[in-house]
């Protein structure tokens, strides 16, 4: 860049770069770390008062100083990683040394953590500056951004609509570009459907692969975790290579250190013909808002066009018995986490309904009651087994309804079938994450309407890199549908 570019158009162009472009900017010293983080800065000065993605951000002075003494790192010869000085925000459930993390509650509206959880400690050591937080549902509840002490997030492709959740701020804030690349994390689909609403990428992967520190039980419920969102396939992977990896105090986390997933992803073999099983809405059991089909069977076409084999399928296997099993395994495990907090009168009344009745209900489950779920969610998993004896992937839609009004806590129907439960319309999440398998969220398209939606694809436990390969075959034919971008960014 040359002294005659405008310094509005080198802003732009500097929060625009996808991750690895601006990694590699960073350290060919075509831009400094300095200039990097004066861009970012100023960019969500303009626009996250427009969709309130990020909170809790740190000093600007601070973030100043940090992002100069990367440079002087690189005028050195020092590398911390892929991260160099590139920003970030952490989502609100995960602890970040020094600033406030609040798990979108007022009951820790003024929490300030000593430590750094185990997967920001290693995109710190990576090279990353934290400049604040993504907003987050309180405690990570419900699919829908917005809690009582910041606020909704809204939607960045209409205002007026949410973000999706519990990651909602990482997505908007991916999409308004201001951040180049963010971490979530995903129980009920949260690095899913927010990356559905928002026409980027969201990967959950194997369970084990990102292992979670600290947590106060290590063996429990197994049903959450953390994850990598980007505008890129490739932004996935590098930082899935940062986060993943084994830790002593994860004993359930994998062995190998994930490593691979920095290296190029190697394109499909000509030859490939990947075979895709098209669950859809399982033979009309899941309720689905009208063009969600629609705009997946597009993105299901695209895969043909890449030589896939597309197949509908119905798993043998009864979908009410994986949402019993969901309901007493997802009590149990808020129960767990939050009895203490409703077993104080003033501190139950200071969490959102939702959350007392997760409790509630749990109290109520036997241990007989979490034995069974557990049965069923292993019957699930066999069941898998045999489909990826006959397919590579299998695809749902990332969400059950197009993004919603922003005011609307969540939808109590969907095409006109009442919603028993403020998660029940995001059902379609469930087989992902109580297998524990790898699931991608890729761009599926936009209905007539202009709202954007994702598709879901599961692979087998530890396929991970296969997964993120396909995506990648995927995302080199749809250079248009990922060109559509918010309104004036």
């Amino acid at each position: 860049m040359t002294d005659a570019v405008s310094p509005d158009h080198r802003v732009s162009t500097i929060v625009d770069w996808d991750a690895s472009t601006l990694s590699h900017a960073i350290h060919a010293r075509e831009v400094s770390c300095r200039e990097v983080m004066t861009a970012y800065l100023a960019h969500i000065d303009a626009v996250n008062p427009r969709v309130n993605a990020i909170v809790s951000r740190v000093d600007s002075e601070r973030l100043l100083a940090q992002a100069d003494e990367r440079d002087r790192q690189l005028d050195r010869g020092e590398s911390m990683g892929w991260l160099h000085g590139v920003p970030q925000a952490i989502k609100d459930l995960s602890p970040t040394q020094g600033i406030t993390t609040t798990l979108g509650s007022p009951l820790f509206a003024d929490q300030v953590p000593e430590a750094d959880g185990l997967m920001v400690s290693r995109m710190r050591k990576a090279g990353a500056i934290i400049i604040g937080k993504t907003n987050s549902p309180e405690f990570g509840l419900g699919s829908q951004t917005y809690n009582s002490v910041f606020g909704a997030t809204r939607n960045a492709f209409d205002h007026r609509l949410c973000a999706g959740g519990s990651s909602g701020g990482a997505a908007a804030a991916l999409a308004m570009r201001m951040l180049p690349v963010a971490d979530g994390s995903d129980m009920m689909g949260s690095l899913r459907n927010p990356a559905g609403y928002h026409n980027i990428f969201g990967f959950r992967p194997s369970f084990g692969r990102v292992p979670h520190s600290p947590v106060p039980e290590i063996f429990g419920h197994q049903l959450a975790t953390e994850g990598p969102m980007g505008r890129r396939v490739d932004d996935l992977a590098q930082l899935l290579a940062i986060q993943a990896g084994p830790d002593p105090r994860a004993p359930l986390a994998l062995s190998d250190a994930g490593r691979h997933f920095a290296e190029p992803l190697q394109p499909l073999s000509a030859r490939a013909h990947p075979r895709i099983g098209w669950i859809g809405d399982w033979r009309g059991y899941l309720a689905m808002e009208e063009g969600v089909l629609d705009v997946c069977h597009e993105a299901l076409k695209v895969f043909e066009g890449l030589g896939a084999e597309v197949e509908a399928l119905t798993p043998d296997f009864a979908p009410e018995r994986l949402w019993e099993s969901w309901l007493t395994l997802r009590q149990w495990a808020v129960a767990g986490s939050l009895s203490e907090l409703w077993a104080d009168p003033e501190k139950r009344r200071l969490l959102k309904p939702e959350a007392r009745w997760e409790v509630e209900q749990g109290m109520t489950r036997s241990a007989l009651d979490v034995h069974r779920a557990n049965v069923s969610r292993s019957a699930w998993y066999q069941c898998l087994l045999a489909l990826f004896e006959r397919f590579d992937v299998l695809a749902l839609p990332s969400a059950q309804v197009f993004a919603f009004d922003v005011d609307t806590p969540w939808p109590n129907e969907v095409a006109g079938r009442a919603m028993d439960t403020y998660h029940r319309w995001m059902e379609v999440v469930i087989a992902g994450s109580l297998a524990g398998c790898p699931v991608i969220s890729v761009p599926a398209g936009f209905s007539r309407q202009g709202k954007a939606m994702g598709l879901q694809l599961i692979a087998p436990h530890r396929d991970d890199l296969a997964l993120l390969r396909l995506a990648k075959a995927y995302e080199s034919a749809i250079p248009e549908l990922l060109g559509r971008r918010p309104a004036g960014r």
